[in-house]
């Protein structure tokens, strides 16, 4: 009996749909007003599309050793250990011209060792945009050679999930310049990057060559 009922009540409440439906269709039923649209939400600008690269890069040109110099960022990490930031160097390689990536060395000092970490920057359409891919979509790194001579000096823009870090990197510990300096702490106040989130890095005793050991590959997502 109980199944009889469980049926009657479905047969009823598809027929409410049905002449619900149907006096609608008609027209019996008092109009109601249309809900109005919300107006539609401005597209969000991520702050790296905002930063555009140095006009005409020439990405063969930035191949070779870059020493980090200073960074500006919220990064946690660095707020709570900034004092105590390794040396690190950059080794930029291409293997050709036509080459679509460009492979990354980053050799710094972890716990008294040093450690190379080994990745894969793709390059874009865009001249002097990069990405260095993560695990999923959302997890990428957007690179941005904001400023360079080639020569000297290169400001480099980090972007992953919203958040901006900036680097400051010279071909030699040496010859960093006070007007460069200077851009770079400009550049990074535009950024809401002020003196607070400034971490110079030590310009002695990089690492040289690392045991197979400590070498990390992080090809393609890491």
């Amino acid at each position: 009996m109980a199944a009889v009922w469980r049926c009657m009540l479905a047969v009823v409440a598809v027929m409410c749909v049905c002449l619900w439906g149907s006096t609608e269709a008609v027209g019996g039923a008092k109009s109601r007003p249309r809900p109005q649209r919300r107006p539609p939400r401005k597209p969000k600008v991520e702050p790296i599309d905002a930063t555009p690269p140095a006009q005409n890069i020439d990405i063969q040109r930035m191949t070779g050793i870059w020493y980090l110099l200073n960074t500006a960022s919220k990064c946690s990490y660095l707020i709570n250990h900034g004092t105590k930031v390794e040396p690190t160097v950059l080794n930029l390689t291409r293997s050709s011209a036509s080459d679509k990536t460009l492979s990354v060395s980053t050799k710094t000092r972890h716990n008294h060792q040093c450690w190379e970490i080994l990745q894969v920057y793709d390059l874009s359409p865009t001249p002097g945009k990069l990405t260095l891919k993560g695990a999923r979509p959302e997890l990428n790194t957007e690179i941005v050679i904001g400023e360079t001579d080639y020569e000297s000096y290169a400001i480099m823009y980090y972007q992953k999930r919203g958040k901006i870090t900036m680097k400051l990197y010279g071909r030699s510990v040496d010859d960093l310049s006070e007007p460069t300096l200077t851009k770079f702490e400009q550049l990074a106040e535009k950024q809401n990057l002020g003196l607070a989130y400034l971490f110079p890095f030590p310009t002695y005793s990089h690492c040289g060559a690392v045991d197979q050991d400590h070498v990390i590959n992080c090809v393609p997502t890491c």
